[in-house]
């Protein structure tokens, strides 16, 4: 089931509460930052339908209709499913600055964005897969909500 959510439902918790519901590498990512080595993530190379949603909340974060193979190593999309479900901030973590993408909802890091994807946006999207959750989509017939999700690591 995707969750819609309006921005004036944030989700706080504490850092525990993170670390208890959150796998050790959904924690580094979304927590502290950690970016998954190229190539490693499970939805790299996913071409299903469906949404994308942050592992930490469930917010919908991308639309399986913006994913394209940019080559990078680490899913990609031109777009976010809607401009408030992410939030941008500027990272100097390294030698030339970068713009972070979080979620809107819980805040979780969750990649970067660059000024060099298709069109018609221009953007690439850099999403690490432990950030997320695959919500794939609902075949024709089917009833809402009965969307199919998978996910690196349950929450416990």
């Amino acid at each position: 089931m995707v969750y819609r959510w309006t921005m004036t439902e944030k989700v706080v918790k504490t850092d525990q509460e993170w670390r208890d519901q959150l796998s050790p590498e959904q924690y580094a990512v979304l927590r502290r930052g950690a970016t998954e080595r190229a190539g490693t993530g499970q939805y790299v190379h996913v071409e299903a339908a469906g949404q994308y949603l942050c592992a930490g909340c469930g917010a919908e974060l991308f639309d399986s209709s913006t994913k394209y193979e940019s080559g990078s190593g680490w899913p990609s999309f031109y777009a976010p499913a809607d401009p408030d479900s992410i939030e941008k901030h500027r990272d100097f973590k390294m030698i030339v600055p970068r713009t972070e993408v979080r979620c809107g909802r819980c805040g979780g890091h969750l990649g970067h964005v660059f000024e060099d994807g298709p069109e018609p946006t221009g953007q690439r999207f850099c999403i690490n897969s432990a950030a997320l959750r695959f919500a794939k989509a609902t075949p024709a017939g089917a009833g809402a909500g009965d969307a199919e999700t998978t996910s690196p690591d349950p929450p416990a």
